[in-house]
């Protein structure tokens, strides 16, 4: 029999537990966008990778299980230690369930590691090294756009069937670049060719006149540009100035996005042979999503901000599909719905990457070009199996 204290104890509960039940219901899902905003990656991602969030949002409907859905974003300066702080508030503080984009390596492996201890989702759409789905894997962490292996593979055989077999590469010193410097150079041994020479920049550079020296001074056939963003701009723009091309040596952009062509130009630009995932004319859904995104952008998006809207997009179908925003259990519903969308159509592996074709891209000539971001001319589809490290060769211990 219950005490007159048991009792009232009792009835305050079943009074205030509906209140605070109904409080939770109404709590936003928040999905986080985190990436650089100010620096050498803002045009790559930045402020255009949490409109394409936005856009998935609203395309889903703004709310699941009569909860609303809400974006927020942060800049992480490109900074491991500051990103970590930023997604440890988020995770602790905010309720946010899933982070998005991650531009930046090693800010990238910092965020999984945190997620994955706290049973939160990472929607990999900026970060390169295949260290995400490998050596670091983690069963809530998914990587969408592209890696170091798709973005060497795919450009590397193309030279090196074009006859360029001797290789000097310009690589950014931080995980990104050496992750992709490593995966070129096994890449162009084994299809015959030589690595002569390699220099490795600080990130965020404004001066490549030593290393395009270093480059130029090697007599090799190719020089591989193992950086992105505005590294890879102005690597570009200054091997112009040096007379490289001119000098008979090739450049090759391994992390070419459409917002870097636009910013050197077609005079710059073309010629350049690389690696992609999304170009926004390859079909009529392509042009359709990309119309609507120029029309609040101001410009055409890349495969960054594509993917960062197939990511979320897919994380809410699976959420949805789950019953439940608890990480483990949507991570298990990603694995087992096809993704099937604009930007991809593939499956996401046990390792957590998105298997989809890529295609080998040339840049136009301005005499090609018949209208304003009428960029690329498609030389040739990659398929996802080729595109994507074998299994056999994962060190991830998700793999069986």
């Amino acid at each position: 029999m219950l005490s007159r204290r048991g009792l009232i104890g009792t009835v305050a509960t079943a009074t205030i537990l509906p209140a605070s039940v109904g409080r939770a219901q109404q709590e936003p899902i928040r999905i986080g966008v985190l990436n650089d905003q100010s620096g050498l990656y803002r045009d790559f991602g930045g402020p255009t990778s949490v409109l394409a969030a936005r856009m998935a949002v609203e395309d889903f409907g703004s709310n699941v299980f009569g909860r609303p859905i809400e974006v927020i974003d942060a800049d992480h300066q490109n900074k491991a230690d500051l990103a970590s702080a930023i997604a440890r508030n988020w995770f602790d503080r905010q309720g946010v369930t899933a982070i998005a984009d991650l531009t930046n390596s090693a800010a990238a492996l910092a965020v999984q590691q945190l997620a994955r201890e706290r049973g939160k989702i990472t929607l990999l759409t900026g970060p390169a090294t295949t260290k995400l789905t490998n050596e670091e894997c983690s069963p809530t962490g998914f990587h969408w756009a592209f890696d170091t292996y798709s973005q060497a593979t795919g450009t590397a055989k193309a030279m090196l069937a074009e006859g360029g077999k001797s290789w000097f590469l310009l690589a950014a010193d931080y995980a990104f670049g050496r992750q992709l410097a490593h995966d070129l150079r096994e890449v162009v041994t084994a299809g015959g060719g030589q690595v002569v020479g390699e220099a490795f920049h600080p990130l965020s550079t404004p001066d490549f006149a030593s290393f395009l020296l270093q480059a130029q001074t090697s007599k090799a056939q190719v020089i591989g540009l193992a950086n992105g963003g505005d590294d890879t701009t102005n690597a570009i723009k200054q091997a112009a100035e040096f007379g490289i091309t001119r000098g008979g040596q090739k450049l090759a952009g391994l992390v070419i996005v459409i917002s870097i062509v636009h910013g050197l130009g077609l005079e710059t630009a073309h010629g350049l042979v690389f690696t992609e995932s999304f170009y926004w004319d390859m079909n009529e859904a392509t042009r359709a999503w990309s119309k609507r995104f120029f029309a609040r952008a101001a410009r055409m998006p890349g495969m960054v901000q594509a993917a960062t809207y197939s990511s979320v997009m897919h994380y809410l179908k699976s959420m949805q599909a789950a019953g439940t925003p608890e990480g483990i259990m949507v991570a298990a519903r990603m694995r087992a719905l096809p993704v099937d969308d604009f930007f991809a159509k593939g499956r996401v592996r046990e390792d957590g990457r998105l298997l989809h074709d890529f295609f080998l891209a040339e840049v136009k000539a301005p005499s090609e070009s018949a209208a304003p971001w009428d960029y690329y001319k498609i030389r040739r589809v990659i398929p996802a199996e080729e595109a994507a490290q074998p299994l056999a060769q994962s060190k991830c211990t998700l793999v069986r």
